[in-house]
């Protein structure tokens, strides 16, 4: 259900945006298919555990379930925020799973990952949002795969500094936390969130010692001017890695697609952010958070 900012917003780019048309030939995206997907699948049902892959129904699914890997989703399946472009279903969610570290640490063996993504849905009901169970998915990760790398995706908890402290008791190889949008357009794509808020994250995490990573979407009503100025705010900010993709609308309650970047945009992009220091830019249309993760370990 959108809110009132989120509908005046939806309303207005419904009234201005020129006719997108189809999709462009460069959002083509691949159906699911193989024995090596089918696994992946089969062992998700199995472990009764979700993925972002599925639940945010990523463009890259076929690619990655394909090459054996795939971002785990903590905490269910159910958020407590109401973001206007995510598919995540929104409510009250079911009691913690605290069996859920064990479950996810198993498949991440069976599947012989080298990197692994965790990513969750918000839990602020939980004094912690959820911090202490990414903390012992990381630990007994590293306890049965040491070789793995971990990268966590995490939510804001709020801001709580106590939450942070928990992540760090078993700290992730790379910790990654998306600013989504530029900051004008915060309170119909991200109400509940704030954009200094998830700056002094990245910077927390930065000043621990961690490679830090955020990632962004565009042609949701951005300016290009202003996915500078928030990249050069996330560099200012500690960022080593950033991804920037197209957003696509996932169902006609979301808030709609302004515009379709084209790849000449996404590679300016690409440019500009490794000029400011990035060590490593994942920018294309059909690039998100998890992205080549792997790739980024090659960093640290």
């Amino acid at each position: 259900m959108l809110n009132l900012h989120q509908r005046n917003f939806k309303e207005k780019a419904e009234e201005e945006k020129k006719e997108l048309g189809k999709r462009p030939d460069w959002l083509k995206i691949k159906l699911p298919t193989g024995e090596n997907y089918k696994e992946v699948l089969s062992l998700m049902r199995k472990s009764k555990l979700n993925t972002v892959c599925e639940e945010a129904k990523c463009p890259n699914l076929a690619e990655c379930w394909s090459a054996r890997t795939a971002t785990f989703m903590i905490l269910g399946d159910t958020c407590t925020r109401s973001c206007g472009f995510c598919n995540v279903k929104l409510g009250l969610p079911n009691e913690l799973d605290l069996d859920e570290p064990r479950r996810v640490a198993e498949s991440v063996e069976q599947l012989g990952l080298k990197h692994v993504v965790i990513t969750s849905v918000n839990r602020d009901e939980l004094h912690d949002g959820g911090a202490g169970i990414f903390a012992e998915c990381v630990r007994i990760i590293k306890e049965k795969m040491p070789e793995c790398t971990v990268e966590i995706l995490i939510p804001d908890f709020k801001g709580e500094e106590h939450a942070f402290e928990i992540i760090m008791k078993n700290p992730p190889d790379i910790l990654n936390h998306n600013l989504e949008t530029v900051n004008r357009l915060y309170h119909a794509v991200r109400p509940q969130a704030k954009y200094q808020r998830s700056l002094e994250l990245i910077t927390w995490f930065k000043e621990k010692g961690l490679r830090t990573k955020s990632g962004i979407m565009v042609g949701i009503g951005e300016e290009k001017e202003e996915v500078v100025e928030l990249m050069q705010d996330l560099r200012n900010a500690g960022c080593d890695i950033m991804t920037i993709g197209q957003y696509l609308q996932p169902t006609k309650n979301h808030l709609p697609v302004d515009r379709y970047v084209t790849p000449e945009e996404f590679k300016f992009y690409r440019t500009e952010g490794l000029k400011m220091g990035f060590k490593a830019v994942e920018s294309a249309p059909l690039v998100r958070s998890s992205y080549h993760a792997e790739k980024h370990t090659d960093t640290l």
